[in-house]
């Protein structure tokens, strides 16, 4: 069970100090990033903003989502429960029915978490995993259901239903990515399919992996993607050339942007339009694990760039775009959970759509998800056993982030 006391996070030596005064602070270091077209300069080396409160740890967390109308927190883990926290009374509780069977090993077991657009009023919900196959074959689904809540420590998920399947089912427990994000207007939903670690798949539009897809509420494609005609799960396509996307996210002009990640460097943030290819495995700014080279995407002006790239990788768990005003000088910039640097990436947007990492702050472990409270605070949740949920709020001695 999932324990829920709150209590100071201490993130680094510099935190340790700073216990007896009841907040701990998570400190901050530069990077290297690569921005298409062009470098730009490291981020800047600026005051720590976070006083940093953990409640509760759970088992190999993988995503989150804050439940509008109550603001519960809802955690996924990946072999296959689901908790939330509540954070108005400091307690938490699980689901205890109806969650699915999931292929839980490697990458794969429970995966993403998203309330409806009308949560309030049906209380629809949804999950992917993923699901077993023949012959040792696996691939990551999408369901829908409905969350009912009758004890505040417990709920259950009701008429769970599959309504999407990667296909093919492939051998490998890699890559399923399976996030998911609606559109401002709640009239679609985005959802990403890894390459499952094949790559040749994300160039070939007879399959539905490695890209980023474009369905109803109820699954099925949506009129007017730009591959229809091609016929087959060709129609849920809306953008091709992806690796392993585990961020999806609209920014507040409705943009919507992915990020995902390289093979031994090129981690990308990228600007997701309809029928673009992205370039993978043709192209990347990085190198195979193997140390062969890969055209660098300067050698394919046809294929999308990313707005930023990192090499070395920050390998990213997921992001938001913030709109809080708890840190106002942030609003419209993507904070990153990152898990091989252990620490969040900061990245500015220009009016040309690149981007700038302008700060990373550092933390103790691996960071999987992240999430804006109604009140601009954040919520961070480790990566691993034991992974913890972590509020961020403002610091109480810690200047205004310049831009």
């Amino acid at each position: 069970m999932s324990t829920f006391n709150s209590y100071a996070a201490l993130l680094s030596p510099a935190a340790l100090m700073m216990a007896s005064c009841g907040s701990a602070q998570a400190p901050e270091t530069s990077s290297q990033s690569t921005v298409a077209p062009a470098d730009r300069p490291a981020p800047a080396i600026e005051e720590t903003p976070f006083t940093v409160s953990a409640h509760g740890e759970f088992d190999e967390p993988w995503a989150m989502a804050i439940e509008p109308e109550t603001g519960r927190i809802f955690i996924t883990e990946r072999p296959g429960t689901l908790k939330f926290f509540n954070p108005e009374t400091g307690k938490g509780g699980a689901i205890t029915g109806g969650l699915p069977e999931v292929d839980y090993g490697g990458q794969g077991g429970l995966g993403d978490i998203a309330f409806g657009p009308d949560h309030a009023q049906d209380g629809t919900i949804y999950l992917t995993w993923v699901e077993a196959g023949d012959d040792d074959t696996r691939g990551a689904v999408l369901g829908r259901g409905t969350l009912v809540c009758d004890e505040p420590s417990s709920c259950v998920i009701e008429n769970l239903d599959i309504i999407w399947r990667q296909v093919p089912k492939l051998s490998g427990r890699g890559h399923y990515s399976h996030r998911i994000a609606f559109s401002p207007d709640g009239e679609y939903l985005f959802l990403t399919s890894g390459d499952r670690q094949k790559g040749d798949p994300a160039q070939d539009l007879s399959n539905n992996l490695g890209s980023v897809l474009r369905l109803l509420p109820d699954g099925s494609a949506a009129p007017g993607n730009p591959f229809a005609e091609k016929g087959g799960v060709s129609d849920q396509i809306w953008s091709y050339g992806h690796r392993n996307l585990l961020g999806l996210q609209f920014d507040e002009d409705g943009h919507l942007w992915d990020l995902e990640h390289g093979p031994a460097g090129g981690d990308e943030l990228n600007l997701v339009e309809p029928a673009k290819n992205y370039g993978w495995p043709l192209v990347s700014d990085g190198d195979h694990y193997n140390g062969d080279p890969i055209p660098n995407p300067s050698t394919r002006p046809d294929l999308e760039r990313a707005a930023i790239s990192w090499n070395p990788v920050i390998a990213p768990g997921d992001f938001i775009f913030y709109r809080g005003d708890m840190w106002p000088e942030w609003n419209g910039q993507a904070l990153i959970a990152n898990l091989k640097t252990k620490s969040i990436s900061r990245v500015s947007i220009d009016d040309a759509m690149r981007g700038t990492e302008e700060s990373r702050y550092d933390f103790d472990n691996r960071l999987r998800d992240i999430a804006e409270a109604e009140d601009g605070s954040l919520w961070v949740i480790e990566d691993g056993k034991g992974g913890r949920l972590l509020h961020l709020t403002a610091a109480k001695n810690a200047s205004s982030a310049e831009q």
